[in-house]
């Protein structure tokens, strides 16, 4: 039984996650705004209502590990924010909001955590195949990729500062995915990836990837990006 922290579980693959470790009897923190009652029920699953993009309202978190968990064997860092605008539309605002929940939730999410990970911690980060520099790219995501591209760069520092700790850090860079966030996003647009699907992928790989990597990203699409 391991101690999984997941960010986002309001919805989409974050909610599937979440319920997936919780019935395979792992703990789980499960981080988001809001808070499906599915999860607040379920006997393996402690849910935080967190705005990530208050850095102030981590403190929650911080009380939660040192009064109750001690020790955090995983992080998932599935949270996100996109704006979808044309370039020339883009305000300095879009970009902070963005950059608030996809990179400094990420680094004062970790910061915060990383007394608690010990040697065989994996910390895992969600991006996305449009900030993987030299793949194809979208009109109007420029906050968006930007800003994935940005934690990729993060956690391959995390990995060699923490290496000696014996911590991973690792990215898996998805493809599209069928979530709300997508169909907000692109009305219309039908991913060959359910939610569910891609849960059950970063559930095997957040327990046992990081016996084989560490640093590195790893490309999860089947379409282009």
């Amino acid at each position: 039984m391991k101690n999984i922290i997941i960010t986002g579980t309001s919805r989409g693959i974050g909610y599937e996650m979440a319920l997936q470790f919780a019935n395979a009897g792992h703990n789980v923190l499960a981080i988001s705004r809001k808070t499906p009652q599915q999860l607040v029920d379920h006997k393996n699953i402690e849910c935080l209502s967190v705005d990530l993009s208050e850095e102030t309202q981590l403190d929650k978190v911080t009380h939660f590990l040192s009064t109750t968990w001690k020790n955090v064997d995983a992080i998932i860092h599935n949270a996100g924010s996109l704006v979808n605008k044309p370039f020339q539309e883009l305000r300095q605002a879009d970009f902070e909001s963005v950059y608030k929940v996809n990179v400094f939730a990420v680094a004062n999410l970790t910061r915060i955590c990383i007394p608690y990970l010990k040697k065989g911690s994996h910390v895992v980060t969600i991006s996305s195949m449009g900030g993987i520099q030299g793949s194809l790219k979208f009109a109007g995501l420029a906050a968006y990729s930007s800003s994935k591209g940005a934690v990729i760069t993060l956690s391959e520092l995390l990995a060699e500062e923490y290496k000696e700790q014996g911590i991973s850090f690792n990215v898996l860079a998805l493809g599209s995915v069928q979530t709300e966030m997508l169909e907000e996003a692109f009305p219309g647009y039908q991913a060959p990836i359910k939610a569910v699907e891609m849960a059950d992928y970063i559930y095997n790989f957040t327990l046992t990837g990081n016996k084989y990597f560490n640093g590195k990203v790893l490309e999860v699409s089947s379409t282009n990006p």
